[in-house]
């Protein structure tokens, strides 16, 4: 992607009213598509979607397939994509604007930050759509480690249910390990969601990532798990 190009999706992304955006590590804060501050920790339902449907994430979200993809199944939903990448998300809200989709929006944050953007018990399901793994280095950076659902757990009601989708037998296996050892309730296991015969609905969703077949297997696998 040239500079002038990418520049230009973060100009566009800045104005558009279903994204915000977090500029600070250290002192985490949304602002809006007017650059002003907002809060909306416990109120995304009343105060933004203006329902009280259940609330899901999408972490990591990309270009914002799985929210864009989940809001047309379930509009009776609301969603929220997360990812660092301004320029991904671009075209996951460009696309909910031209869809006229009311019950997604995206924010623009280190995952590592998001329980600075919602409120105790807010969330009601978590999906995880093809991660980086992080095959090197710290395996707690993983978005399923212990560390990372701990902090999920301070936003999601309890009961609340993860889904992942990856194509890295590594962060597959290490996933498995890590609900074996908290003793979660594993509801759902795939090696192969096509073998499997699963890979309708929710599960038909593609993203730009699960396309590339960047582990070269071709293999998709999804854990769905009690957090």
């Amino acid at each position: 992607m040239g500079k002038k190009n990418k520049m230009k999706k973060f100009r566009e992304v800045a104005q558009m009213p279903n994204v915000f955006q977090n500029f600070s590590f250290h002192e985490p804060q949304l602002v809006d598509n007017t650059n002003t501050n907002i809060d909306l920790r416990g109120k995304w339902k009343s105060d933004y979607f203006k329902n009280g449907n259940p609330l899901t994430l999408e972490l990591a979200c990309g270009r914002g397939e799985y929210s864009v993809g989940l809001a047309q199944m379930f509009p009776d939903r609301n969603f929220i994509g997360l990812d660092i990448k301004g320029t991904r998300i671009w075209m996951g809200a460009k696309n909910a604007l031209e869809q006229q989709l009311q019950n997604v929006a995206f924010i623009r944050t280190r995952i590592e930050l998001v329980e600075h953007f919602f409120g105790q018990a807010e969330v009601d399901e978590l999906w995880i759509t093809f991660p980086d793994p992080f095959l090197k280095g710290n395996p707690n950076r993983r978005l399923t480690s212990s560390q990372f659902l701990e902090r999920y757990r301070k936003i999601c009601k309890p009961g609340a249910i993860v889904n992942l989708k990856t194509d890295d037998p590594t962060l597959f296996d290490f996933t498995k390990e890590v609900i074996a050892e908290e003793k979660l309730d594993l509801l759902a296991i795939s090696e192969d969601i096509h073998k499997d015969g699963i890979a309708n609905n929710e599960l038909s969703i593609k993203t730009y990532y699960e396309g590339l077949d960047i582990s070269g297997s071709n293999v998709i696998k999804y854990l769905r798990f009690v957090l």
